[in-house]
């Protein structure tokens, strides 16, 4: 283990939606890897290895347990609208700039830039 970094990080973060291949496809456009994908499992990858997985589930709309961090909150933005998928405007705060991402399934993700210390 490097002496500047933790020693521990996020394995898994679940997530159930109406058709995990659907919502993979989504998923894939917002900037995660693909690791599976069929339809009754859809595994991503995120950066530092965490992987989301997508199980059946009813998909009802609501915000999600988990946020997601991208370096460039501006560029991220501006791809992701780019690419279609439903964001809000950004909003500037003390701590973290954000804003709101919306999956196929009306789950609300909070996007926000990074405030990582050192090397990760």
């Amino acid at each position: 283990m490097a002496a500047d970094r933790p020693g521990i990080w996020v394995g898994h973060i679940e997530l159930e939606v109406a058709e995990p291949a659907r919502s993979h496809d989504f998923f894939v456009q917002a900037g995660m890897r693909t690791i599976h994908r069929d339809d009754d499992l859809a595994i991503l990858e995120l950066r530092g290895g965490t992987h989301l997985l997508l199980f059946p589930g009813s998909g009802a709309p609501g915000e999600v347990s988990f946020d997601l961090m991208v370096d460039d909150l501006d560029a991220s933005h501006a791809e992701m609208t780019a690419r279609g998928l439903s964001v809000s405007a950004i909003t500037r705060g003390e701590i973290h700039d954000m804003f709101m991402l919306t999956d196929p399934d009306g789950h609300s993700i909070t996007v926000r830039n990074s405030h990582v210390e050192g090397v990760v």
